[in-house]
């Protein structure tokens, strides 16, 4: 898993913010998908793309002028998908304790040359912590599938 595991670092300025001088979600998001895209392209070494973000929480507003740190693990790999869990802390510019602000599991699929998804390497997992992450992303996982197989398809019943 610690070889997948990837970081991004962003300084939340002027032009990220909303009204309200807190950090516009979606400029989150953006790095959320970045970092998760590393990371499950570390794991498989292909190209990957973002099939689902899951479970994204705001825990505190960032403000202009935090430094915003994003870090990614793998907690599930399956044929051609990864789940990525991304956590977000943010700290004063000049130093001091990070917060958590967020967190968001995301689902990277691997593709090949003609965008069609193709299999990965399985995940190795090594201890307890690893164990149970893994064990939980399969359930999410299978609850991702059972909800796309109950929705009624595009353009209609």
């Amino acid at each position: 898993m610690a070889e997948s595991q990837a970081t991004v670092v962003h300084l939340a300025v002027p032009t990220d913010a909303n009204f309200m001088g807190n950090v516009f979600g979606g400029v989150i998001l953006a790095d959320v998908d970045r970092v998760a895209y590393i990371t499950a392209t570390r794991h498989s070494g292909l190209n990957c793309v973002t099939a689902s973000f899951d479970r994204v929480d705001f825990i505190l507003p960032v403000k202009v002028g935090q430094v915003l740190t994003f870090d990614s693990r793998l907690t599930f790999v399956g044929h051609s998908s990864m789940e990525v869990w991304v956590q977000i802390l943010a700290e004063p510019l000049r130093g001091g304790p990070k917060a958590l602000v967020g967190n968001a599991y995301v689902t990277m699929v691997a593709v090949g040359e003609d965008g069609r998804p193709v299999p990965v390497r399985p995940l190795e997992v090594t201890d307890p912590e690893e164990r149970r992450r893994f064990a939980e992303g399969r359930t999410r996982m299978e609850d991702r599938r059972r909800t796309r197989r109950a929705a009624p398809p595009p353009g209609g019943a």
